[in-house]
């Protein structure tokens, strides 16, 4: 899904043209290169085979912190007075900003402090404490880490290196705009860039405007974490109540001011994009490139496989910027669930089919040549089953065509293929019915994810209601997922839900959920 920037349903006011101009004078005159490297512009050949045009990988994963972040940390601290820089300086980060500011600092003989969530993986942490910097772990969650941040500051008068509203940082991440205009033979088409708080394509779509105005210049944001997509819809910036966590590169509520005011006078679209379409732009990049990129890195590409779909050009130089690399190795198991779902590559079904003996072989013989990829059943009804299964396509046709098929010969199939709950619990559950439990309410919460923290979950819970269904499964995010059911009789529904409200936990309930019904209810 794009916007456009400045189209007739937006109201936006345009930045100065002074303001552009100062941000490209601070961009050819960065000092990035005192640390950062000139990476390299590469071909993608499988991408460009597929998707029949010329597709380029702009390789920041291959900068010294594996993230092109140490691009605007540096040039903002080394712009520091003797003073200034004597100071020290602060941030808060649970990412590569955080390793940035800790790489450039130490670089300039500096003092750096980070202020970074619990919740922060060890080997982030780790990665930071390594080189140098002074971390302070406060909170569960960014907003409470940028808030001790805040107070450290007027306590200590270390200077705030923002990670993205601040024209130096912006500027540093502008030298990727140059790097790409240098680099290409000839006129690139498009240059998709991951958005998160805004500096990054602030920066470069600043660089590319001012140089070749005619180069489209497309941000991308996962739905679940659309900040500037809602933002320039609005006509203003937008807080969002919640963000995803997958994409924990690009996951902030709100974007910077003054990035925003960049954007609007210099990116033509934003692109948003699901996590199953993040997961295929990670296998498709390691395809390439035999790199792992973070989601948030891989968030481009999936962008610009979104923006050929839909517009369908030919032969065209199109330009992802790979953000990063720096991946949890325990994401892996999720992301490779999820590749051939993000690609169209698999569908998963709820099938409904006779109870009796060689159902099973019949089913697959109208499945055809596909292959089966799952499986899951247990006997629930002498009558009829109700199958989740797998199946290998070619295609969102060739799904929709399949299940249209199945109904045909008179199996009920339901396409599950973008159902939240489905893929990420109940495929895990089939087989778990209780038939003698009957005012079950489901929900879904999330939780920190931190030593300890599902017991404290659990314990939170208490034992005013039964609890009739509990999943949970580690996918190396830094919040936890689960799907919880509680017997509740209906004349409890409204203490109930001021139940839910008072655990303090981020919380859905889901009384119609398709999956559930059919496998679990």
């Amino acid at each position: 899904m794009m916007t456009t920037f400045g189209s007739d349903d937006c109201e936006t006011v345009p930045v100065k043209q002074t303001i552009l101009d100062e941000l490209l004078r601070e961009i050819l005159s960065s000092r990035v290169y005192d640390v950062a490297k000139e990476t390299p512009l590469e071909s993608a050949a499988k991408l460009t085979s597929r998707l029949e045009n010329r597709v380029s990988l702009k390789r920041e994963d291959l900068q010294p912190i594996f993230s092109f972040k140490v691009r605007g940390a540096y040039n903002k601290i080394a712009q520091l007075s003797d003073e200034e820089q004597s100071k020290g300086v602060i941030t808060a980060s649970a990412g590569n900003h955080a390793q940035g500011v800790a790489f450039a600092a130490k670089r300039l003989g500096t003092r750096a402090v980070i202020v970074m969530p619990q919740t922060t993986p060890a080997i982030k942490v780790d990665a930071v404490a390594e080189m140098g910097a002074e971390v302070i772990l406060e909170g569960d969650t960014f907003a409470e880490a940028k808030e001790r941040c805040d107070a450290l500051v007027i306590e200590t008068d270390l200077i705030f290196v923002h990670p993205f509203d601040d024209p130096l940082v912006v500027a540093g991440q502008g030298t990727i705009g140059d790097e790409i205009l240098r680099q290409s033979k000839g006129r690139p088409h498009a240059v998709f860039v991951p958005i998160g708080g805004g500096g990054l394509i602030a920066g470069i779509g600043a660089y590319i405007k001012a140089i070749q105005p005619n180069v489209r210049v497309s941000g991308v944001e996962p739905f679940e974490a659309d900040a500037m997509y809602q933002s320039i819809a609005a006509g203003k910036r937008v807080s969002l109540e919640s963000v995803g966590i997958f994409a924990d590169g690009v996951a902030v509520r709100e974007v910077g001011e003054y990035t925003m005011s960049v954007a609007q006078a210099t990116v033509d679209e934003v692109i948003r994009v699901s996590n199953d379409e993040i997961c295929a732009a990670l296998k498709d990049i390691f395809d390439d490139t035999r790199s792992i990129m973070e989601p948030a890195g891989a968030l481009s590409v999936a962008g610009l496989k979104a923006y050929v779909a839909r517009e369908e050009p030919r032969d065209e130089h199109l330009v992802a910027v790979l953000s990063g690399a720096n991946m949890n190795f325990d994401r892996l198991r999720f992301v490779a669930e999820r590749a051939e779902l993000g690609e169209a590559r698999e569908a998963v079904f709820a099938v409904t089919i006779p109870e009796r003996a060689g159902v099973f072989r019949e089913f697959c013989g109208s499945i055809g040549r596909r292959v089966i990829t799952e499986f899951n059943y247990r006997l629930s009804s002498r009558a009829e089953a109700h199958i989740f299964v797998g199946v290998a396509t070619q295609s969102k046709t060739d799904a929709q065509d399949l299940a249209e098929e199945l109904n045909q010969k008179g199996y009920e199939a339901v396409d599950l293929s973008n159902d939240e709950i489905a893929k990420l619990h109940v495929r895990h559950m089939v087989g778990g019915r209780a038939p003698d439990v009957t005012t079950e309410s489901l929900c879904r919460f999330e939780f920190p994810e931190r030593p300890g923290a599902l017991m404290q979950f659990l314990d939170r819970l208490g034992g005013r209601w039964n609890i009739s269904l509990f999943h949970y499964r580690n996918h190396g995010a830094d919040y936890g997922r689960v799907l919880v059911a509680f017997e509740v009789p209906e004349s409890e529904r409204k203490e109930f839900t001021a139940f839910l409200d008072s655990l303090g936990y981020p919380y859905h309930q889901e009384p119609n959920n398709k999956a559930y019904s059919l496998f679990l209810s």
